[in-house]
């Protein structure tokens, strides 16, 4: 009996391990630092955005707004988004997920969803990448406003 547990353990671990077919690979990893100190910016990538925050100024609660931040991969390297996460579940994002080429420009779309909402709102969405710095922080804000009632 101690047996076929033991078996059945170590065949749900080989499965489990078995299943990273959408991580990257290591070799378009690149960490800047090494252990000599040295660190050689001048080969990685770069991401440039044209701008990191949008107002979307007076918004209906209830309306689900969008804006696409521009961005340009400056650097020498193939850039890639490797997460990005939104600070609130009313906002989406869309993003490339293929490596970005250098002078490639590209979008990251973020939608905020009013619904619920009311009074000034600022929400961000951080996009983690293989760049440096690696992280960058976009923000959308929106004073929200209740409907007019109808008569």
């Amino acid at each position: 009996m101690i047996a076929r547990i033991i078996i059945l353990c170590s065949l749900l671990a080989l499965i489990a391990c078995s299943g990273n077919s959408d991580r990257v690979p290591a070799s378009v990893v690149n960490v800047p630092g090494s252990a000599s100190g040295q660190n050689s910016d001048a080969d990685l990538p770069q991401i440039e955005f044209e701008k990191t925050e949008h107002n979307f100024g007076r918004v209906i609660q209830g309306e689900k707004v969008t804006f696409a931040f521009k961005f340009k991969n400056s650097g020498k390297a193939d850039l890639l988004i490797a997460n990005v996460t939104a600070s609130c579940g009313c906002t989406a994002y869309d993003f490339p997920r293929a490596p970005i080429k250098p002078g490639q420009q590209e979008t990251i779309r973020v939608t905020f969803d009013s619904s619920g909402r009311e009074g000034f709102q600022s929400k961000s969405v951080t996009i983690a990448t293989n760049a440096q710095p690696s992280i960058t922080n976009l923000v959308v804000k929106a004073q929200i406003y209740l409907p007019e009632k109808r008569r």
